[in-house]
């Protein structure tokens, strides 16, 4: 099930909520009680690596559409 990442308004708190993406827009109060809460932008992360073939695995370069240089 995905995680995601909110931020509460009122105390600056970060905190993960569990949920499947068909509850994605429905509210989550913070640990502390406060309705005010926002949904945090995720990124993932991916670097190269070893596979268990003991090959190489690519890395990633760039840093999106307009970092990676793929806009025209």
């Amino acid at each position: 099930m995905p995680r995601y990442d909110h931020r509460c308004r009122q105390c600056g708190d970060t905190f993960e909520v569990t949920r499947s993406i068909t509850r994605l827009d429905e509210p989550a109060p913070c640990p502390a009680g406060h309705e005010d809460t926002v949904r945090l932008l995720t990124t993932v992360g991916v670097l190269g690596g070893t596979t268990s073939a003991g090959s190489s695995a690519p890395v990633a370069s760039g840093g999106g559409c307009c970092g990676g240089g793929c806009c025209g």
